[in-house]
């Protein structure tokens, strides 16, 4: 039975890579006097930093009046409903509204992704109201983007660090 070029192809890839393997698994010669690289921050710990940041640059958008800059916190599929709704009469983005406070308040895993609790004060003319909120925030590719905005409850009395873990169902 002759081999097939597949087959030979095959085998010349694999010994080939062979010697990368090797030294990739620490067995003939690498640097054994070079310190572990410092692991990355841990996936909990950088979603909710992401997800922190991300509400925040729409809620300082929000304030601003800054439309675009608050698109672009939204994941794609959010757009068009944002373009058809931000500005109207009920938008986040509106004329008539102000927001002279938003503050995030908590932080935790859901089942969607990071939810990011806020506070938002909302004034039209001389009435301001405190609403509270809650952000969906998730990863989409390589990115975070805001997944989801829904009316909070009573606002949450963050932990310490403003993070709380996700509660057992």
């Amino acid at each position: 039975m002759r081999p097939t070029h597949r087959r030979l192809a095959a085998t010349a890839a694999g010994l080939v890579l062979l010697p990368v393997t090797l030294v990739g698994c620490g067995i003939g010669g690498g640097a054994k006097d070079e310190p572990a690289a410092k692991p990355q921050r841990a996936p909990a710990e950088e979603a909710a930093s992401r997800s922190r940041e991300r509400v925040q640059a729409y809620l300082d958008a929000m304030t601003a009046k800054d439309v675009a800059a608050g698109r672009s916190q939204l994941c794609a599929l959010l757009h068009d409903g944002f373009d058809l709704g931000a500005t109207g009469p009920n938008g986040d983005f509106a004329d008539h509204f102000q927001v002279p406070e938003a503050a995030i308040t908590d932080v935790r895993s859901g089942p969607l992704g990071q939810e990011v609790s806020v506070s938002v004060s909302v004034s039209a003319g001389k009435r301001t109201v405190a609403r509270p909120l809650v952000f969906t925030v998730t990863r989409d590719g390589s990115d975070w983007c805001i997944a989801g905005e829904a009316p909070g409850g009573p606002a949450a009395n963050p932990t310490p660090t403003g993070i709380r873990p996700s509660r057992a169902s």
